[in-house]
C-alpha cells in the first residue's frame, strides 16, 4: 500500500518560503522531503551485501526549490555556505572531496547517464537530521536532490530503491566515501524494511508492517557528543579489512564466501589480513544470521526476543567489529561512554546498541515507556540537553512535499 502523501506543516513552509525568498528572492514552485534513517538490524553488514533491517525516522531534510533557467543548481542548506555546481562538469572534481557539492554533481551526473536532461534549479534546505546524528544526514540529503531531479526533469521515472542506488554511486565515485546502500534505501524508500543486498543490482526489499509504539517501548537515539570529522579512515577500513580477507578467496565480498571455508581457514586468514580483520568477519557472519531472526521475532510478536537479538548485535558490534573506539583513543571515548550510560538507566531493561556506522555518533536504545522519562533526563543531565532523541517511524521516503 502506498504510503500516505506528505503535508508540510505551516510553520515548516513558512521557514522554507522565507528562507528561499531571502537567498533567491520570490517563492518557490515545489517543495520535497527525505528522511533520516535509523538501522535496526544489520550493523556494517550492508557493504558486504548482507542483510539489513532498517526505518526511515520522523527526521527529515526539506526543500523549497525553483527552476532557474541556467544550467547552475544552487543549493543553501542553512547554516552552511551556498553549494554551486555547473552541469557542464559532470566528472568528479579532485577539490570537491568530502563536499556536499560533490554529492549534487554525482547524483546530477547518475541522472544524466540514464537519460536525464538536468537541469539548473535554486533549493533552499533545511533539515532535522543533525549531522554526525547517526540517523544518516548525508543519505537524506543525497536522496533528497535525488528526488528533486526526478520530480523536476525526469517525470518520476526512477524509483525509490533506484534513487538509493544513485545517492550511493554519487557518494562512492565523486564524494569518496566508500558507503553500503542501507542509509540510502531506508530513507528513499520509507518504513520498516527488510533489505537483502546479495544481488547487489536488485536487492530484495521487504517492508514490515510493525508497530512499535504498540510494544511499550520507545525508539531512542542518542548523540554521544562525539564528531565523525577525521574519522574516515576508521569507517573505510571496516569494509576495506573485510574485502581484505574476500580477497584471499578470490571474491569481492563475504557473502560470496561461505561461513564454514570462511573458519577453516582462519589461521592462514589470521597471517595474511590481521586479527581485527578476521573479528570483524566473524561480526558480519553472526550479524548477517541476526537480521533474518529479528525479523522472524517481530512477525511473531515476540518483542522480548527481538531486545535480546538487538543486545547480542550490541556485543558482537563492540567486540569483533571493533567501532565503537577508535584506534588508539584514550581521552575520547564518547560513544562507549554513552552505552555506558545507557545500560546504568536502562537497569536490565528494554536494549541499546552502537548505532550505524559507529566510532562517533550516536547510540540505539530500546526503552521502557514507564522508565522514559527518568532515560532521557539521565543521558540529557550527562551527554546535554537534547541528546537524547524520542522517535518515530516514518511512512514516506524521499518524496515531493505538499501544502495542503
Amino acid at each position: 500500500m502506498a504510503a500516505p502523501k506528505l503535508i508540510l506543516e505551516p510553520n515548516v513552509r513558512a521557514a522554507l518560503d522565507a528562507g528561499f525568498a531571502a537567498n533567491f528572492g520570490g517563492a518557490p514552485e515545489r517543495y520535497f522531503s527525505a528522511p533520516g534513517r535509523t538501522e535496526i538490524g544489520g550493523n556494517h553488514t550492508d557493504h558486504q551485501r548482507g542483510r539489513v533491517l532498517a526505518a526511515a525516522v520522523n527526521l527529515d531534510t526539506v526543500a523549497a526549490v525553483r527552476l532557474n533557467g541556467t544550467n547552475t543548481i544552487r543549493i543553501l542548506s542553512k547554516g552552511y555556505p551556498m553549494s554551486v555546481v555547473e552541469l557542464d562538469q559532470l566528472t568528479p572534481v579532485e577539490s570537491e572531496i568530502n563536499s556536499t557539492p560533490a554529492l549534487i554533481r554525482g547524483v546530477a551526473a547518475r541522472f544524466t547517464q540514464l537519460g536525464c536532461e538536468v537541469k539548473g534549479f535554486d533549493a533552499y534546505c533545511e533539515s532535522t537530521v543533525l549531522p554526525g546524528s547517526g540517523l544518516s544526514s548525508s543519505a537524506a540529503y543525497e536522496v533528497l536532490i535525488g528526488t528533486i531531479i526526478n520530480g523536476l526533469f525526469f517525470d518520476n521515472k526512477v524509483s525509490q530503491p533506484e534513487i538509493a542506488m544513485i545517492g550511493q554511486y554519487a557518494e562512492n565515485v565523486f564524494f569518496g566515501k566508500p558507503c553500503g546502500l542501507m542509509d540510502q534505501m531506508a530513507s528513499a524508500v520509507g518504513n520498516l524494511v527488510n533489505i537483502d543486498f546479495f544481488d547487489k543490482d536488485n536487492p530484495v526489499i521487504r517492508p514490515l508492517g510493525f508497530d512499535f509504539a504498540a510494544t511499550g517501548h520507545a525508539l531512542c537515539i542518542i548523540d554521544s557528543g562525539a564528531d565523525h570529522a577525521d574519522l574516515t579512515d576508521e569507517y573505510a577500513a571496516v569494509p576495506g579489512e573485510i574485502k581484505a580477507v574476500a580477497a584471499q578467496f578470490g571474491k569481492e565480498v563475504l557473502t560470496q564466501i561461505d561461513e564454514a571455508d570462511f573458519y577453516a581457514r582462519i589461521p592462514e586468514l589470521r597471517k595474511a589480513c590481521g586479527d581485527r580483520a578476521v573479528m570483524r568477519c566473524i561480526h558480519f557472519y553472526q550479524e548477517n544470521a541476526r537480521v533474518p531472526k529479528q525479523v522472524e521475532a517481530l512477525e511473531k510478536g515476540d518483542f522480548e526476543g527481538f531486545l535480546q537479538l538487538i543486545k547480542e548485535s550490541g556485543r558482537s558490534s563492540w567486540m569483533y567489529l571493533q567501532n565503537v573506539i577508535p584506534a588508539g583513543y584514550k581521552a575520547h571515548q564518547d560513544v562507549a561512554v554513552a552505552l555506558g550510560l545507557a545500560e546504568h538507566y536502562l537497569n536490565g531493561r528494554g536494549a541499546y546498541r552502537v548505532h550505524g556506522g559507529g566510532f562517533a555518533g550516536t547510540i540505539q536504545a530500546f526503552v521502557p515507556m514507564d522508565i522514559l522519562p527518568q532515560f532521557v533526563a539521565g543521558m540529557d543531565a550527562a551527554l546535554g540537553q537534547g541528546a537524547c532523541h524520542v522517535l518515530s517511524i516514518r511512512p514516506q521516503g524521499g518524496v515531493e512535499a505538499f501544502t495542503e
